[in-house]
């Protein structure tokens, strides 16, 4: 049962009052004939066409919240808010009567919904104004929204707090934080096309969307620890995917030759600034196509995205201005590591000698010891390489052991053709040239299974049913991951995954 405040048991108060006077507080019906920003458009075009010394003559019906009000004796004025924008009410008792602009004033509150309809005018200070004929009241708000607030200093400035502002509170009352911040709205309005120009893109170039299954009966595709779930009638445990990868190249084998989803992955790990347990993950898989080719295709698609969400490929992100236009800069991966930890990892071919190579020359900055070769690699990279990637950067060539579906590059076996796109000193996307050898594929699950202990990350089960499909025969392709999650944070200039999540993972209160 909730503890009302004080003010809430004044709300409550008001909404028996309507009820014994037999007005509804939550109406059924709600009539609407434009929005905010529509109904401006049109009496702009009104008044631009208007023959001179007429009276304009635009009705409407406008819905929307209330988020101001000031009474002043026998008219009043509110301003509400809709998907559109906001617009000004005008209330006066020569044609609504002194009765319904005094019950307006004591029976609506901030944060109620309203119904209003009347002509549209264009006030004394030049504010497109509906000058109200009736009204109603559509919802009414039982809690007080948080609202700004002015304080006046000693020195008679006037500083503005924010009335919802704390990270932590926003994240748990999204609600809240959407109905009183508007750039929030605009963030996901953000999102939203960004996901509409990914698929635009994707579509475009012949790709074909699909779905596959979240709950798995084994889960693959990346390194990460899953959920498990019990299916009861089935009997078994399931798992919640971490990626679409191996269901995705299932498809190439079916000859569908370009195949992508944009969907929820989940994985058990850590809380950051760019991690959250659940995510949106953009995978597309393309026959005949190797990690060049699937660069060119994402530096092509991010610049595109870019630029239909931003209007620009140059997009503003924190102290930086992100270029994302083609072509993006390529580093392999052991001279990144040379130039920015001193340490060629080619010279050191076992993780014992890697690992002492690490220790001499940058004293406590080490890895795990008992860590693979691999381990200790993308130990380099996230040290010394990853900081300094800030423009949009492919990070090229990776040892094997922490790329189990890659293809090798002709000649060294112990490297992958795998890239992962940077840009502000973070992973964007990951990318391969498939594997697509099922008994090299059955080689690399074995070596995983020798090489890595059980709760370790990096560790692939071995899906007998993915290599019965490889063993069909799968064309040679390139695959691509995407965390739809950070290139929204990048392109709304948010530095924490929270801000582009309406829900994000949170600890109990």
């Amino acid at each position: 049962m909730a503890d009302y405040s004080p003010l809430e048991k004044i709300r409550l108060q008001k909404i028996e009052e309507l009820r014994a006077e037999g007005i509804d507080p939550y109406p059924t019906r709600a009539e609407r004939t434009h929005t905010s920003a529509q109904i401006i458009a049109v009496f702009e075009a009104a008044e631009k066409n208007a023959v001179p010394e007429t009276v304009l003559t635009v009705k409407a019906t406008l819905t929307g919240r209330i988020r101001a009000s000031r009474a002043m004796g026998k008219v009043s004025f509110a301003h509400i808010e809709d998907m559109g924008g906001k617009i000004q009410l005008f209330f006066r008792a020569n044609e609504l009567g002194k009765d319904r602009v005094d019950f307006f004033n004591k029976m609506f509150d901030l944060g109620d919904f309203i119904q209003a309809s009347g002509v549209m005018f264009r006030t004394k200070t030049g504010e497109i104004t509906l000058h109200v004929h009736d009204f109603k009241l559509l919802a009414k708000s039982v809690t007080p929204l948080p609202a700004d607030k002015d304080v006046t200093q000693e020195d008679g400035t006037v500083i503005r707090y924010a009335g919802l502002e704390d990270p932590e509170l926003r994240a748990r009352q999204r609600y809240a934080d959407l109905a009183v911040n508007p750039q929030i709205r605009e963030n996901f309005r953000k999102r939203a096309a960004l996901i509409k120009a990914l698929r635009s893109f994707l579509d475009d170039h012949d790709f074909l969307e699909v779905e596959t299954p979240i709950l798995q009966p084994l889960y693959g595709g990346a390194a990460a620890r899953p959920f498990t779930t019990h299916h009861n009638e089935l009997d078994q445990d399931m798992y919640l995917r971490i990626s679409f990868e191996l269901y995705l190249k299932r498809l190439l084998v079916g000859n569908l030759e370009r195949v992508y989803e944009i969907g929820r992955d989940f994985r058990n790990e850590g809380v950051s600034f760019k991690h959250n347990p659940e995510f949106t993950q953009l995978e597309f898989y393309c026959a005949y196509a190797d990690y060049l080719k699937v660069m060119e295709l994402t530096e092509q698609m991010v610049a595109f995205a870019a630029e239909q969400v931003t209007g620009s490929t140059k997009v503003k992100f924190g102290d930086h201005e992100l270029e994302f236009k083609p072509p993006w800069k390529r580093v392999e991966m052991r001279q990144g590591i040379l130039e920015t930890s001193g340490i060629d990892i080619a010279e050191y071919k076992t993780a014992e000698d890697l690992f002492n190579a690490i220790a001499a020359r940058h004293g406590n900055k080490t890895p795990d010891p008992k860590s693979a070769r691999g381990k200790m690699i993308d130990f380099l990279v996230g040290e010394f390489l990853e900081p300094t990637l800030i423009q949009p950067t492919f990070l090229y060539n990776y040892p094997r052991d922490i790329s189990p579906l890659a293809k090798s590059i002709p000649g060294d076996p112990l490297i992958v053709e795998r890239f992962e796109g940077y840009v502000a000193g973070f992973e964007l996307c990951n990318a391969f040239t498939e594997l697509n050898d099922p008994l090299d594929q059955e080689q690399r699950f074995l070596e995983m299974g020798r090489d890595y202990a059980d709760d370790e990350e990096e560790k692939h089960p071995l899906d007998e049913d993915y290599l019965r499909a490889m063993r069909y025969g799968m064309p040679p392709n390139g695959g691509f991951g995407m965390g739809v999650d950070r290139l929204t944070m990048l392109l709304t200039n948010n530095h924490s995954i929270r801000e582009v999540l309406l829900f994000p993972a949170l600890r109990k209160e």
